[in-house]
């Protein structure tokens, strides 16, 4: 599917010309992607690069545009299982267009970032900036589903909620790997800021792009530290609650095996005493009970 965008009024709004400026290119089909090889001379590995999840980001020079891959936040998926993924995005930048290729649907322009673009080299570095932002917006609520998860854990005995802790680390690995890999493309992109004619204030746009990546960074890895330190305290937990429900099956099958000996005591087919007193029964059943209380008594002040 191929979306039109133009620049109108330092904004980026829909053009229903398909001749515009801006070009999105989701999931494109074989005669998109014909007309992206063809037409916009893009190499054909490079657009394969763009739609595979697990390539690294980089910057390429072409004789005709330049070409960005860059990682952001796959769409999460009640499919995934508190696995969070990552895709991504290839951007090819020309002189008088800018063709971006990604491979899931999802609102590209929308927020306060794109309040003052007045060029297509700006707009592709809020791209980067709206991708860092998505990341900060998926750790925040990878923060509050392990609050969650930790919540649970405290009174479950199932393994459940680990793993769905170990899924979540997962994707911090993941996390880690693409926010690192974006910071080093930003890098190149300020090093090679002269010959893509960025002007002073995209250059300055880098340096904040550079600021926000690494503060990114930096609360995803301290994320994964505290999920990695703690997951053998929260295995204990469920162990232990595990261990808290067998001694309280114990002290039940304890509590009724001493009245049970009682009964049996005076249930067996011989001769013993009460067997003509007529409230012998109740008397039986009484001592059950004291038994029983008994047995719970030394339980409790021996603190078993």
């Amino acid at each position: 599917m191929r979306k039109t965008y133009r620049i109108e009024g330092d904004r980026v709004v829909e053009s229903a010309d398909r001749a515009g400026p801006i070009w999105i290119f989701v999931n494109p089909d074989e005669q998109e992607k014909r007309c992206l090889i063809d037409e916009l001379k893009v190499d054909e590995h490079t657009l394969a690069s763009a739609l595979d999840p697990d390539e690294l980001s980089r910057l390429e020079f072409e004789e005709n545009h330049v070409a960005i891959i860059f990682k952001r936040p796959r769409n999460y998926s009640a499919e995934d299982q508190l696995v969070f993924r990552v895709s991504s995005i290839g951007a090819f930048l020309f002189k008088d267009k800018l063709a971006v290729v990604v491979s899931e649907d999802h609102p590209m322009f929308e927020g306060k970032m794109f309040g003052r673009v007045a060029t297509l080299p700006r707009v592709l570095l809020r791209l980067l900036y709206r991708s860092i932002y998505h990341y900060l917006e998926h750790l925040k609520v990878m923060n509050l589903v392990s609050d969650e998860l930790e919540r649970k854990i405290n009174t479950s005995m199932d393994n459940r909620y680990i793993i769905n802790l170990f899924a979540l680390e997962k994707s911090l690995v993941y996390y880690l790997n693409s926010i690192t890999a974006n910071g080093v493309l930003i890098e190149r992109l300020k090093n090679n800021a002269q010959k893509m004619g960025l002007t002073t204030e995209d250059i300055e746009l880098l340096d904040d792009l550079l600021i926000e990546n690494n503060q990114c960074f930096k609360q995803a890895e301290i994320h994964s530290n505290i999920l990695a330190s703690l997951m053998d305290a929260r295995a204990s937990i469920v162990g232990n609650n595990l261990n808290v429900l067998m001694k309280t099956l114990n002290i039940i099958t304890i509590g009724i095996m001493v009245p049970t000996l009682v009964v049996s005591a005076f249930s067996m087919n011989v001769r013993i005493p009460m067997q003509t007193f007529a409230h012998a029964f109740w008397v039986i059943m009484a001592l059950a009970l004291i038994s029983m209380a008994g047995v719970f008594f030394v339980w409790k002040r021996m603190r078993w």
